[in-house]
């Protein structure tokens, strides 16, 4: 009788067994289960379950499913990408040709962001992780953001058609939920060593002399004649056909160059270096005033992965009364910018997306002057507030994330924020803020800086007098010190943080945000990792 009980219960132990595993197994290629554990369930069940598109999507693990959602968002931003291009011979007007041309090369890198992920997660290199894919991720949503926002400014309609590119941001952010929890950490990009594009040149490049730098330089820039080119651009273009990944170094001698300077998106490990920020001057004046959208304001646009900028001042002088006039705008991904000036009023700094890096940089600025979507660092940073126009408040970051599963966000560590020379005198006649929510899900943090008395005691403004992201932004302060960095009167929103858990601090420096371990020795900037 004992003998029979126990078969019987080993017989029913076995039979629930399998019957649990089969339906977990039904369970994990069922597309339409799939679609509804993410944020958008519709377009994912539209493009991946419907079956009159004679396609059958049956995952068998996580990993699967997110190979699939990003191959489709790659298909809808090539139809996407097809209308712009088919349309963009249509339109009229320099408002909506000026945003169709913004919006032509967002979508393009969008695509190449999406490329670039699918090949990373298909192979089995250890050179990327899913922190990568992340970034790459939420680099190709702000591209759309991006595109629809210089639409907006200009008042013009969307130049994308409106279902596409809802269909895209949709499927990109379902993509971005999905490996977002393949990350194991926000340290995951630390592989037990350096990634295989990191080279011994490449770490004592920023620890080199000028002069060194300048002997290594492939072409050299200067207005005189001296060098190959007297023009930056010229000098960048020159590189347009280079065959090897090896790093450009490009020296541009003392002087104020009155350009603006694009390097695209297939112009990598190029190295700009000056002769010193007060010495060497990139200055243009393109203003929204002027007409343009701020994605086009850029003195300075960079694109083209692993940059790095040494002893330069990126300029825009449009003045404080033109709006926004963006000195420099950055989507590189590892990108460095190391003792260089940062001089305009409104938007500053566009650090557009992915991982960049600034190390003992100069600052100056009036709204929202440092602002965008990147995972980005200043470390040992001045940020110097000038004085505004009347009737106007600073505001010193407008961080832009619009996706909780983004891994973006601005820190501020080891640094000052003090007021301008032309503020100094006057400081108490304008109000500073240290940021606002430009989008709903905006995270900044300020670690372990030094805030005089020029900012506000509330310390952070509403965006447009409402309550708009209080809930869902994260604001953080850690460990800061001087006369505006008392936390007993900041604002009491849900989302703002006084942080007091050095575990949670950690979250946003060099090491964690930007996973710099595994990249920034490369560059030779000298960098703290830790708190």
């Amino acid at each position: 009788m004992t003998t029979y009980n126990s078969k019987l219960l080993l017989f029913i132990f076995f039979s629930l067994l399998h019957q649990s595993y089969s339906i977990e197994e039904s369970t994990s290629d069922d597309i339409n289960w799939w679609c509804s554990t993410t944020p958008h369930p519709e377009p994912c069940k539209y493009f991946m379950a419907d079956t009159t598109l004679q396609r059958t999507y049956k995952p068998k693990c996580k990993a699967d499913f997110r190979t699939m959602t990003t191959e489709v968002a790659l298909e809808q931003a090539l139809l996407v990408q097809n209308h712009s291009k088919s349309m963009g011979q249509h339109f009229g007007g320099k408002r909506k040709k000026l945003v169709w041309m913004d919006c032509d090369k967002l979508i393009d890198d969008t695509i190449h962001q999406l490329n670039r992920t699918l090949h990373g997660i298909g192979s089995n290199s250890t050179s990327c992780t899913a922190f990568d894919a992340q970034t790459w991720l939420s680099a190709s949503l702000t591209n759309i953001e991006t595109c629809l926002s210089g639409s907006n400014q200009l008042n013009v309609s969307n130049v994308l058609h409106p279902t596409l590119s809802a269909n895209v941001s949709q499927l990109i952010s379902n993509s971005l939920a999905i490996n977002g929890e393949l990350v194991n950490s926000l340290n995951s990009t630390e592989i037990g060593g350096f990634p295989s594009w990191v080279t011994s040149r490449e770490r004592k490049l920023l620890q080199s002399s000028t002069r060194s730098l300048a002997s290594q330089a492939i072409y050299v820039v200067a207005q005189d004649g001296s060098g190959n080119f007297r023009s930056i651009q010229a000098a960048i273009n020159a590189t347009a056909n280079k065959v090897s990944d090896e790093r450009t170094i490009i020296y541009i001698k003392k002087g104020v160059y009155r350009e603006n300077v694009g390097i695209g998106p297939s112009m990598t490990n190029i190295m700009l270096v000056g002769a010193g920020l007060r010495y060497t001057i990139i200055t243009g004046s393109r203003s929204a005033a002027g007409g343009f959208t701020t994605y086009s304001t850029a003195t300075v646009g960079v694109d083209g992965s692993g940059f790095i900028a040494r002893g330069i001042t990126f300029r825009n002088t449009a003045g404080p009364k033109k709006g926004q006039a963006v000195a420099l705008r950055s989507a590189s991904d590892l990108s460095v910018f190391y003792a260089c000036g940062f001089e305009g009023y409104q938007d500053t700094i566009f650090v557009q997306s992915q991982r960049q890096f600034y190390k003992t940089c100069h600052v100056y600025g009036t709204i929202d002057f440092i602002f965008g979507n990147a995972a980005v660092v200043f470390q040992n940073c001045v940020i110097y507030v000038r004085r505004p126009l009347v009737g106007q408040v600073n505001v010193i970051t407008a961080q832009g994330r619009g996706d909780p599963f983004q891994n973006t966000g601005i820190s501020i560590h080891n640094s000052r924020i003090t007021a301008a020379p032309d503020l100094a005198p006057v400081v108490q006649a304008f109000k500073t803020y240290m940021g606002r929510p430009w989008q709903e899900y905006s995270r900044t943090v300020i670690l372990r800086s030094y805030i005089d008395r020029l900012v506000s005691p509330s310390g952070w403004l509403p965006w447009l007098n409402s309550d708009f992201a209080f809930k869902t932004l994260y604001y953080g302060e850690y460990g800061n010190f001087g006369p505006g960095a008392s936390t007993i009167n900041r604002v009491k929103w849900p989302g703002y943080h006084v942080i007091t858990d050095v575990k949670e601090a950690s979250k946003f420096t060099v090491a964690n945000l930007v996973g710099g371990r595994s990249w920034l020795p490369s560059t030779g900037v000298p960098f703290t990792s830790g708190l």
